[in-house]
């Protein structure tokens, strides 16, 4: 494709033309695109296993249920994004089965495992928020047709799942023991939420997301969006959060350096040690504790049957 049909595509896609196939492309847009799916459907997959160790402590059956209904939401999830993947080209076998765990492109949160029944909750109503903000804004305003209509189903089941954390969150609340376990998850899972919208907007150096429209706002418009629902909740049911709205800025502020360093075993911020967003990249390269047991879940079924398989031959 020119320089000059590139401009045309960009121009179309700009004015709310649906791209539909992969001849209609350039290289570049099919780039973006593929970046951007790979990071939904592994951030989708590997929401599963955090969920997973602490989901058979749910205080009731209607819980744990919900839990497990959470989790085959997310699956499916991970298939719509895999799957157009596979229409744009991909081998999705290689990238489940044969991806080192480092190279998985799910948010360093997703690298932990939970405490307990309230961290899950937590997980829903800071991180699945997250996922809303994000999906909601792509199926606004992505100019990949067949994406576009499979966010219908992915929108309102993130919803779902966001509503699921505040109960457990609000329930969390009316019990000394508890409402502390909310507060700690908070406390730790609050800024992680803020790092899944990306570098701030003045460090991002390739826009081919908004320019192609694969996404309709930038990192810090998102981040705000985020900011918006989740600091008057939280404060709605008498959880301390390090973020306010300042009315003079007409914009939520973050109270605490941001971003800063992360005390991996403590699962603890650090604020008086800020950092930097390349130190941040830095962390996110280096994955989370239990990226390697997580991802190993994943492929570990696809390992033994080739083995066996094997074995047979």
């Amino acid at each position: 494709m020119s320089v000059n049909q590139a401009e045309v595509l960009l121009e179309k896609v700009q004015n709310g033309f649906k791209i539909e196939r992969t001849e209609d492309m350039n290289e570049e847009y099919l780039k973006a695109l593929k970046q951007t799916l790979t990071i939904v459907g592994d951030t989708e997959l590997l929401s599963v296993p955090p969920l997973l160790t602490v989901y058979d402590q749910a205080p009731n059956l209607n819980y744990k249920i919900t839990a497990l209904a959470v989790m085959q939401d997310e699956i499916g999830h991970a298939h719509i994004a895999y799957r157009l993947l596979e229409d744009l080209g991909e081998d999705v076998d290689q990238l489940l089965y044969d991806r080192l765990p480092n190279r998985w492109k799910n948010p360093y949160a997703f690298d932990f495992k939970l405490d307990n029944w309230i961290e899950l909750g937590v997980f829903n109503g800071l991180f699945d928020r997250a996922g809303y903000t994000l999906l909601g804004d792509a199926h606004e305003h992505t100019s990949y047709g067949p994406w576009k209509r499979a966010l219908v189903k992915v929108d309102k089941e993130e919803l779902f799942h966001l509503r699921n954390g505040e109960i457990i969150m609000k329930a969390g609340m009316k019990k000394p023991e508890t409402a502390k376990q909310v507060q700690e998850a908070v406390d730790w899972m609050f800024l992680m939420a803020l790092e899944f919208f990306g570098v701030a907007d003045n460090l991002k150096s390739r826009s081919a997301q908004l320019d192609y429209r694969l996404k309709g706002r930038t990192n810090d418009e998102l981040r705000q969006k985020w900011l918006s629902t989740a600091v008057p909740f939280c404060e709605s049911i008498g959880i301390n959060v390090p973020a306010h709205y300042d009315e003079d800025q007409e914009k939520y502020v973050i109270d605490v350096p941001f971003p800063c360093k992360f005390d991996i075993e403590n699962k603890q911020w650090l604020y008086d040690q800020p950092d930097t967003w390349d130190g941040v990249i830095e962390r996110f390269k280096k994955r989370g504790p239990e990226n390697q047991e997580f991802v190993d879940r994943i492929q570990k079924g696809a390992r033994e049957l080739e083995a066996m398989r094997t074995e047979g031959a």
